[in-house]
């Protein structure tokens, strides 16, 4: 048990600090400043992660949505024709 908890700690902190550096990549994109991204990213993390915890795995989703969803939707278009490119 101790083993699983460990485990499901490690991979508590493995998200948090891929989400920050996702949301950091993506405020620095659209703030212009690194400094003011940090910031930004340092409040939505902790905001998510220590008030709403259930958001976490909701952003997860949306990670693999991001990465995986546009081939994915590709492939299952219900419309035909060419809507998704």
């Amino acid at each position: 048990m101790i083993f699983l908890a460990t485990l499901a700690d490690n991979i508590w902190i493995i998200i948090t600090l891929f989400l920050f550096v996702w949301i950091y990549g993506w405020a620095k994109n659209n703030l212009g400043s690194a400094k003011l991204a940090i910031l930004f990213s340092l409040i939505v993390v902790y905001l998510t992660f220590y008030s709403y915890p259930v958001l976490v795995w909701i952003l997860v989703a949306l990670f693999i949505l991001q990465i995986l969803g546009k081939d994915f939707l590709a492939q299952i278009n219900p419309f035909g024709g060419d809507q998704l490119r």
